[in-house]
């Protein structure tokens, strides 16, 4: 780290946190999910606990009495300086360098004529035929139900395809003919770096390998005006570098045989509020009324629903303790219940499961399954996969997907 007499009271912007293991220590890497920069930050597990109390109420004194008294570490105020430089010079404080950096690339974003696919070239092949025959590959090694005509709207996973595959596959290859008829696609994304429960709308078009998916603006206008344009768009510029939508679309565009149909992106930020309260989303005025004009603004299209969520992250990579045999039946049975509920067309149901327990399994999709079930209500849904993928090195970490249809 630079030498520093950094001086100011620290906020830490919403930032992407997983432990990593280097040389035999522990860090922590820190990522911008925005993108202002690539850079990635590794902060030693011992200084960590300094980033739970950048919350913008502390100076470096603050955050160096703050150690001592509730955790018993004495960090150098010198050392902390050195670190909250290091984190503002990489953008992740919530201050004006941040600001500024963030609406250079909001304008830069919109100014595009499209999102570009910002996974295309890491997570799966760049180039359109090599795309098309990765996913393919897919396909041809799953066996997929008799594909049917008759659809709504569908569950698919958002977690990387090395690992979520076989279920993109088996759910997609099912749905295969509606979604070749469809005109317009709604795609519900979870938005993992919301920190409230705003549903974050774009203009902007999706890009994937295979060309551009336009996004159906006069519906976006249509909720914006419903939502409100701030609520709408504030958080905007986390479509550039959210995955959730990119990888539900990559696949319905393949499905599609390259051909392009409208789209809504919406990202879905958390239900915590509702989780931790006596309140329903189900009473809630704000999901009434942008559900309603939903309906009302794609009327006259040929529509598939797509919730682009993964279900449970349990386990040491996301907090909790390792999984052993006891835990992984826990689990299943726990999926097994929410899958149950989707299937019934219960939104209602599905919600309750989840609160009654206070989220223990972190339901990523909670939010955008909820929201499909709700909008193509009355619907039944017929369960197409499943699986539990691995989120350690240890297995002891599972992610938990799923592949479900709706009628």
């Amino acid at each position: 780290m630079t030498t520093s007499t950094y001086s100011g009271f620290p906020k830490l912007r919403a930032v992407d946190s997983r432990p990593v293991l280097k040389d035999g220590r522990l860090f922590i890497a820190l990522r911008d999910p925005l993108r202002l920069t690539d850079k990635t930050i590794l902060i030693p597990q011992s200084i960590a606990p300094i980033l739970a109390l950048c919350d913008g109420t502390r100076d470096a004194r603050g955050l160096n009495a703050s150690l001592a008294v509730r955790l018993g570490l004495n960090i150098p105020i010198d050392e902390i300086k050195q670190l909250l430089t290091t984190l503002d010079e990489a953008l992740l404080l919530d201050n004006d360098r941040s600001t500024e950096a963030q609406d250079q690339a909001r304008h830069e974003f919109l100014d595009a004529p499209y999102r570009e696919p910002s996974l295309a070239g890491q997570s799966y092949p760049a180039d359109p035929d090599e795309l098309n025959s990765f996913l393919q590959g897919y396909l041809d090694t799953v066996e997929v139900k008799s594909i049917t005509e008759e659809g709504c709207g569908l569950v698919s996973p958002h977690i990387d395809y090395d690992r979520g595959g076989s279920v993109y596959a088996q759910v997609w290859g099912r749905a295969v003919e509606f979604v070749r008829s469809a005109d317009l696609a709604v795609i519900f994304g979870t938005d993992h770096f919301s920190q409230d429960d705003r549903l974050t709308l774009t203009r902007q078009h999706y890009a994937t390998p295979f060309g551009v998916l336009p996004t159906a603006r006069g519906v976006v206008d249509a909720l914006a005006k419903t939502v409100g344009e701030e609520e709408s768009y504030s958080g905007e510029l986390r479509h550039r570098g959210e995955h959730s939508i990119e990888l539900a679309a990559t696949w319905l565009h393949h499905i599609r045989g390259g051909q392009p149909c409208e789209l809504v992106p919406i990202l879905c930020g958390t239900f915590d509020r509702f989780f931790g309260s006596e309140q329903n989303p189900e009473n809630d005025p704000t999901i009434d009324q942008l559900l309603c004009t939903l309906r009302s603004a794609t009327t006259g299209h040929q529509v598939i629903v797509v919730a682009a969520a993964d279900l449970s992250h349990v386990g040491p990579a996301f907090g909790g303790r390792p999984l052993d045999l006891v835990g992984r039946a826990r689990l299943q049975s726990a999926d097994e219940e929410l899958m149950e509920f989707m299937c019934a067309g219960d939104a209602q149901g599905f919600f309750e499961a989840i609160r009654h327990v206070d989220d223990a399994n972190n339901v990523c999709g909670a939010v955008p399954i909820y929201l499909t079930i709700r909008l193509l209500s009355p619907v039944q849904g017929e369960r197409i996969a499943y699986d539990r993928c691995p989120a350690d090195e240890q297995g002891t970490s599972l992610v938990s997907i799923c592949g479900v249809l709706f009628k």
